[in-house]
């Protein structure tokens, strides 16, 4: 188990294996549920972290994705849009 420390906020992180995974599957998903970072580790360079889908996370269709951007894209086009240099996206990302 990790903690983490950020702007006050802690943070657990669990690391853990795909077989300890499988074996408390449940468990692990109601941790991540309670704020806990999940992390399993499977073979010697690969990981991945498990997430909970939340309110700002988009599931679309296909379809429902295209129709979002043409309305962005018209949007754009009637000079609601904001253009941004390279440089200004870079500092909005944090890279």
């Amino acid at each position: 188990m990790y903690l983490f420390s950020t702007n006050f906020k802690i943070t657990i992180m669990l690391v853990i294996s795909t077989k300890e995974f499988r074996s408390k599957q449940k468990n692990y998903l109601n941790k991540v549920d309670e704020g806990v970072e999940i992390l399993i580790r499977r073979a010697k360079e690969k990981a991945y972290k498990i997430l909970p889908v939340t309110e700002d996370d988009t599931l679309m269709s296909k379809e429902e994705y295209h129709s979002m951007l043409d309305r962005r894209l018209q949007s754009i086009r009637e000079g609601k849009g904001k253009e941004y240099s390279l440089e200004e996206l870079r500092i909005k990302m944090g890279l």
